[in-house]
């Protein structure tokens, strides 16, 4: 009989306790955020039930008050149990409330969600090894997707990842044509047009509804006079001559990571460049083990991996494929000088050139 160790059953248990701890708070939170609780008592705090009640709208006391006591336990907002009234800290607030945080989460709490309504349909993927066509898996996970990665986007495309590349800058300052390819709902897009009005952008995916989207956001930010967005697969692109070309986060979805490098190298000019983000990750599977790693694994087993496999050649690269492997794939498009750029917390930037 195998003799336990009381400590290492104990500390595990508390780790779980932890861990169903967060994914109880998956509905509570994403609830809190859908009827502005957070925002309210953000502006109106210190605020008893009753109070934030009546600021998020004239929602039931007896609903808030149950809520406002999980997230203190979640540890999401302040309590004080002499005056009974919760509060939200300015670093509460960057999570929660500030839409325009590099660490506003929302799009997380969507994404939790998503995964969960696909669980199904990746489980029977186990069984048969097929995929799971990119937003057949849940309601819309195109939208949680692009609200994920919109902070990181936000705080870190104009700011640091362009700036990064040789010679890009100069070029999108006077006048550059730029292909956003697996641009998603457009966000992507849209703020490097509205950060360099000389340029022309056409942002490229395969998903129709998201396009749909794009393009209704390149119009209600006033940019679609320069902004065009069409339903593409990569290696459908028919327009060539491209300064510049941007994959954020999509390499790794592709069902032909290879013929996609292959084919970005026809439609970029020769001096040109190609931009490519991806989810920070070591080479080798142990590198990885770390909280970072931990969320795309999982994202990557019930999103990344089931769209990969549903596509033609499905190579199934993964959100942690690693700079080694994309570097491998990238050269073999025909791409001479790979470098990475940038690391950050969640995201790794490559540039790709034809030419030193």
């Amino acid at each position: 009989m195998v003799q336990l160790d009381e400590n290492k059953l104990n500390s595990f248990v508390g780790k779980m306790l932890g861990d169903l701890g967060g994914a109880f708070s998956v509905p509570t939170v994403r609830i809190g955020l859908r009827l502005g609780l957070f925002t309210a008592l953000y502006r109106a705090g210190p605020a008893t039930a009753a109070d934030l009640a009546t600021e998020a709208g004239g929602l039931s006391e007896r609903y808030v008050r149950e809520w406002a006591l999980a997230q203190a336990a979640n540890g999401y907002i302040d309590y004080d149990s002499g005056t009974r009234m919760f509060s939200l800290s300015p670093e509460q607030a960057m999570v929660f409330v500030n839409q325009d945080s590099p660490v506003y989460l929302e799009g997380a709490f969507d994404l939790v969600a998503a995964m969960i309504e696909g669980e199904r349909k990746v489980e029977r993927s186990f069984r048969t090894g097929a995929g799971v066509r990119w937003g057949d898996s849940a309601g819309c996970l195109f939208c949680a997707t692009g609200a994920f990665f919109r902070p990181g986007y936000v705080n870190n495309i104009v700011q640091t990842w362009l700036p990064a590349l040789r010679g890009v800058e100069d070029k999108l300052r006077v006048g550059a044509r730029v292909a956003d390819v697996g641009c998603g709902v457009g966000f992507s897009t849209i703020l490097m047009a509205k950060a360099y009005p000389n340029s022309s952008f056409v942002g490229y995916d395969f998903h129709e509804p998201s396009i749909v989207e794009a393009n209704s956001h390149a119009q209600s930010h006033g940019v679609d006079d320069r902004v065009k967005f069409v339903a593409a697969a990569a290696k459908d692109i028919e327009e060539t001559g491209y300064d510049l070309v941007t994959s954020f986060d999509c390499l790794h979805d592709m069902g032909d990571p290879r013929g996609c490098a292959d084919h970005m190298r026809l439609i970029l000019k020769k001096d040109g460049t190609w931009m490519i983000v991806e989810p920070v990750a070591g080479d080798l599977p142990e590198n990885n083990m770390n909280p970072v790693g931990r969320l795309y694994y999982n994202a990557s087993t019930m999103i990344c991996v089931p769209t990969s496999l549903d596509q033609e050649v499905g190579e199934g690269l993964g959100a942690q494929a690693g700079e080694a492997k994309l570097a491998e794939v990238i050269h073999s498009g025909g791409f001479t000088h790979v470098r990475r750029t940038i690391t950050g917390p969640f995201n790794m930037v490559l540039e790709a050139r034809l030419s030193a």
